[in-house]
């Protein structure tokens, strides 16, 4: 009892520390990736926040799995380098006892990884794209910020305004710089600007004491015109109507359609609580470490095998949506190959002495 309570108790800690420390390098990640999107006006400011959410939402899953295998790892290397596992050996404890507490602990993280992967991914995946497609379904007004120039969505058009909108809804000195399909170029500079809605929900940019530039590039031909009122009305976009990505549709859909595609997107998110269960008992034949050797040399195997694991996975899953193998197989073929490493391992634990009673 005592034995169990201990190392659920080190489990628990260990994997606390590694999901914060994970999480807050996936946060990073995504933030960073975004930031950069939104300095280059792809997407807009207001919407970094929530798109970090359906990214961190996305990659939980693997996060849970990644901590799970971790946790498990640190824990038993830290018994053994502390001689603990010594102490345990010599009780007559064998290290197949260690596979009930692991178990514990993992079976609820296993269920918590399934869950996600089948069905939180997916809504996530499915938000943000639908997000995404109602930013890019926004009319060119949208994308206006004071003192930043930015760039139309069809990438013919620049826009400028020194100063933002103010409690009557007007923006200072503004300036619009277009590319007409005829290869001409129209500069409009205003003083003041707002938006008007007529009664049928056709919207207009108005410009006020202005003037405009129109001609065409390296030629002194242009034509100035000045005004004291300019509407343009602006054209409403329609919704993006994008295809449904893989990773977006929900489950059930996926075993409705059946298709080679489905089928191997079915096997990413069924084999990731899978293989979130095999790394967990992995981890404890993993996890010897002999103080006479490296200590960060079971840390690095343990690495090697977490990366071809996981790129084996995609790579059935890759197979099965070609169609090159069948479902069944793909599924099962790399789970069975680790489980039989798993018990060759365990296997070596056993058969051999611990390096404790070797010296002896």
């Amino acid at each position: 009892m005592i034995f169990r309570r201990a190392l659920q108790r080190e489990f628990t800690q260990t994997a606390a520390a590694v999901f914060v420390a994970l999480f807050a390098i996936l946060i990073s990640t995504v933030l960073i990736r975004l930031l950069g999107q939104a300095a280059g006006g792809r997407v807009p400011p207001e919407a970094v926040l929530a798109l970090i959410g359906f990214g961190a939402l996305a990659q939980l899953p693997t996060v849970l799995t990644l901590t799970l295998f971790i946790a498990v790892l640190v824990s038993l290397s830290r018994s053994y380098r502390d001689s603990e596992m010594v102490v345990w050996f010599a009780a007559g404890v064998p290290l197949t006892a260690w596979i009930r507490p692991v178990l514990m602990f993992a079976l609820p993280l296993v269920v918590v990884v399934g869950a996600g992967a089948l069905y939180l991914t997916p809504w996530s995946q499915a938000k943000s794209a639908e997000y995404r497609e109602r930013l890019d379904s926004r009319d060119d007004t949208h994308r206006v910020a004071p003192g930043v120039f930015r760039e139309s969505s069809g990438a013919r058009r620049v826009f400028f305004v020194e100063v933002g909108a103010g409690e009557d809804g007007r923006v200072r000195n503004v300036f619009v710089s277009e590319e007409t399909e005829a290869g001409k170029l129209v500069v409009i500079a205003s003083a003041e600007g707002f938006m008007r809605t007529d009664e049928e929900g056709r919207r207009f940019v108005v410009l006020e004491k202005g003037r405009r530039y129109d001609g065409q590039p390296g030629t002194p031909e242009y034509r100035v015109m000045e005004f004291e009122r300019y509407e343009v009305q602006v054209e409403q976009k329609p919704a993006a109507t994008q295809p449904s990505r893989m990773r977006a549709l929900p489950t059930v859909v996926l075993l409705a359609q059946g298709d080679s595609r489905s089928l191997g997107e079915l096997l990413g998110r069924i084999g990731l609580p899978v293989s979130a269960l095999l790394l967990a008992l992995l981890a404890i034949p993993l996890s010897f470490v002999n103080p006479r050797a490296g200590r960060g040399n079971n840390l690095l195997i343990a690495l090697l095998t977490y990366l071809l694991y996981s790129n084996a996975v995609s790579v059935f899953q890759s197979w099965v949506a070609q169609g090159k193998f069948g479902f069944a197989v793909g599924l099962l073929l790399p789970h069975v190959i680790v489980l039989c490493l798993l018990a060759v391992l365990f296997y070596k634990r056993l058969a051999v002495s611990p390096f404790w009673r070797a010296r002896a």
